[in-house]
């Protein structure tokens, strides 16, 4: 660094050999000091703020070299920035303005120690802080995803944006809370452009977190409330799980639970639906961000058809589907299911219905009674014999 720089910028700041106001001439007419002059002396008298760790300011670049670049700061002399602390895409030329953060106001060698990064990042939590009061949406990619979520950077600070914030369109539904497809699913969304909102902002605990749920919040309430119970839609089915299928609805998630997907008891969802396809059904219930849907009533009630064919006193023949400590469950057709209790299996008491049935085999009973406002129909094994 070129020796005297911050003393020759004062004195300049200063304007010649008034900064020397102290000085005096003795009677041969040599010049002295009537006192020690100093440069804190110089500063306090005047208006120039003495640099302090945190302060950002703005300098010109007085020269570039391979690992520094050396900032005029004015009358508070010069100071470096490390090529570390430039930041990446920083194409410095000197005589150009630059923004920088003091990280040490006056180092050994006399000048202070600057970094261009911690500028970036001071005014980016700043600007941050202000997008977060005003509730502004924001354009984003994630540079990457663990599974827990997506990482973003913005303005030179690091945020996350957890799976849960994550919208309908993107939200990972997978079967069996699949770890590895649900990975997949999100570093499909790196480099996406994505529109969220600041959740929450926190510079001392360098924390910020993004949702993208917020930023479509108030577009989904408006869509809700032209919605209603009973209105038919269409979707795309996004996940198929073990209680049911999602389904997004013009960015509105939906599920439809087992009960609903058919008329027929439907044991595993996935041989009825599949992700990707493209379904009618029917709203059963709103309820906040979601929807109930139903694919069974987009179709007419067989059971309503089938039933009729099953007479009190009738003999019939069915296929055992479940057993339990009460009775065993009947397929007599497709749609319609019956129940044999424990107390109409045989005349012994303490029967075990395991003893019985074996699911899946096919024996004769005997109707005792259809309900079918309640949609139940009785049977018994030992009248049938």
């Amino acid at each position: 660094m070129p020796t005297d720089v911050k003393q020759s910028t004062l004195i300049d700041k200063f304007g010649g050999a008034n900064i020397l106001r102290d000085a005096a001439y003795d009677r041969r007419g040599i010049f002295f000091m009537s006192k020690a002059v100093t440069m804190d002396d110089l500063l306090a008298s005047s208006d120039i703020q003495q640099l302090k760790s945190g302060d950002v300011v703005e300098g010109t670049v007085l020269s570039v070299k391979k690992h520094e670049a050396w900032i005029d700061l004015g009358a508070n002399g010069v100071g470096v920035v490390m090529r570390r602390e430039i930041g990446p895409g920083q194409d410095l030329e000197k005589g150009s303005t630059v923004t920088v953060s003091v990280v040490d106001p006056e180092m050994e060698e006399g000048h202070a120690l600057l970094s261009m990064k911690r500028a970036a990042k001071d005014k980016g939590w700043d600007e941050l802080q202000t997008v977060f009061e005003n509730k502004e949406t924001l354009q984003v990619k994630a540079y990457d995803a663990n599974r827990g979520g997506l990482l973003i950077e913005l303005e030179g600070i690091r945020g996350f944006m957890p799976v849960s914030q994550l919208s309908a369109d993107h939200y990972p539904r997978v079967s069996g809370a699949d770890k590895d497809e649900i990975m997949q699913k999100l570093t499909a969304l790196v480099k996406q452009t994505l529109t969220v909102r600041i959740l929450d902002i926190n510079r001392k605990e360098n924390k910020l977190i993004f949702s993208e749920k917020e930023a479509v919040k108030d577009d989904m309430q408006e869509r809700f409330a032209k919605l209603t119970v009973g209105e038919e839609v269409e979707g795309v089915i996004t996940g198929v799980i073990d209680f049911g299928a999602f389904v997004n609805v013009d960015g509105i998630e939906g599920l439809i639970h087992i009960s609903e997907i058919s008329w027929e008891r439907v044991e595993d969802p996935k041989n009825y639906v599949k992700t990707g396809d493209k379904v009618k059904a029917k709203i059963i219930a709103i309820d906040k961000d979601r929807l109930s849907l139903s694919l069974k009533q987009m179709q007419e009630d067989p059971w309503l058809s089938e039933v009729k064919e099953f007479k009190k006193g009738s003999l019939v023949e069915g296929r055992v589907t479940r057993i339990t400590p009460f009775g065993a469950f009947v397929q007599l057709s497709p749609a319609v299911e019956a129940l044999v209790h424990v107390s109409e299996m045989s005349d012994d008491d303490g029967t075990d219905p395991e003893k019985v049935f074996k699911v899946n085999e096919t024996k004769q009973f005997k109707v005792l009674d259809v309900d079918t406002e309640s949609r139940k129909i009785a049977l018994s094994l030992k009248a049938a014999k």
